[in-house]
């Protein structure tokens, strides 16, 4: 068990999808005694090829360039931060006053027309690039939720009507270049925070940053491969499982003195379940050492709650 105190594991999900029930059955323990350690695994052999992160990236690194003025027609208030360009400094940690030193832009589901996405004209081929990794993305995440059922003993498919076609949203973040008194008052990049859905799927970073919160009260560092995946429990699956999966406390730090005039981009996926799925705690997660902890709730209600402490909904 120490291992998962100092190290989040690299897990194969080239076990799960080979058909081989033994592998199947490996896979998925392995992922749910890591998420109930950690709230953490890596992954490897997911099937987000080389070509289309790379595109990916190519393509948010040229709309974080551009001049304030062009990246701010794609800002609206109005969909708080759903879709398209979110301003530096609008989202907080929950529990927080002080801005992250980020900016973003978001993509949804392609299938849903309220909102649709918003598209910036000023760089090529984004729709088809950001519509590819999305859906990419959604598959690869629908499988360790299938993995995340076995786990729980309920139906592997239990998760994707629930989920499938829903509020995804994949997340392009731009951490700029900072100078020193940007960060005089304690801000950092990306706060102290659980993350609101049910799973995170995250691309490898431009730089290091990220670290963990472990059960010892300890910060880690999550160190991955540029082909890997790094997927975290969000506290929406935490409130289903009763805590049996863990929704880790993370954050991205600021770079040290000499690396503050560098950005590090970042593309997280966030799986959003439909609004009206049923967040009440699954009954095979409650019994007399680990009483239910959270009131009923659907994963609408409790988006809108999050979305308000977080500052994007006013």
């Amino acid at each position: 068990m120490s291992d998962y105190l100092n190290k989040v594991p690299t897990l194969d999900i080239s076990k799960y999808t080979s058909g081989n029930q033994g592998l199947v059955k490996e896979f998925s323990e392995d992922l749910g005694n890591s998420f109930n350690q950690t709230g953490f695994a890596i992954i490897k052999n997911h099937g987000l090829t080389e070509e289309t992160t790379k595109k990916l990236y190519s393509s948010i690194q040229t709309f974080f360039e551009l001049d304030d003025e062009k990246k701010v027609k794609y800002y609206f208030p109005e969909l708080y931060g759903q879709r398209g360009y979110v301003i530096k400094g609008q989202e907080h940690a929950k529990g927080s006053s002080k801005g992250d030193l980020k900016e973003f832009f978001h993509i949804g589901n392609p299938a849903i027309s309220n909102p649709k996405n918003i598209w910036p004209i000023e760089v090529d081929q984004f729709e088809e690039i950001g519509t590819d990794a999305f859906l990419t993305l959604e598959n690869i995440g629908l499988t360790i939720l299938e993995a995340i059922a076995l786990f729980l003993n309920q139906d592997k498919n239990y998760f994707e009507n629930k989920v499938k076609g829903g509020e995804s949203i994949m997340r392009s973040i731009h951490y700029y270049p900072l100078r020193e008194e940007d960060i005089q008052d304690g801000a950092v990049r990306a706060g102290a925070h659980g993350d609101i859905n049910l799973i995170t799927l995250l691309m490898g970073a431009s730089a290091d940053g990220l670290e963990i919160l472990t059960k010892e009260d300890k910060w880690i560092p999550i160190i991955s491969e540029s082909d890997q995946l790094v997927i975290n429990v969000g506290d929406m699956l935490e409130r289903l499982t009763n805590k049996k999966l863990m929704s880790t406390v993370h954050r991205v730090v600021n770079p040290s003195k000499d690396q503050l005039n560098t950005s590090r981009y970042s593309i997280p996926f966030f799986m959003h379940p439909k609004p009206k799925m049923d967040l009440t705690c699954l009954e095979n997660c409650i019994d007399d050492q680990n009483p239910k902890s959270f009131d009923d709730m659907t994963a609408g209600e409790f988006l809108e709650q999050r979305l308000r402490e977080i500052g994007l909904k006013k």
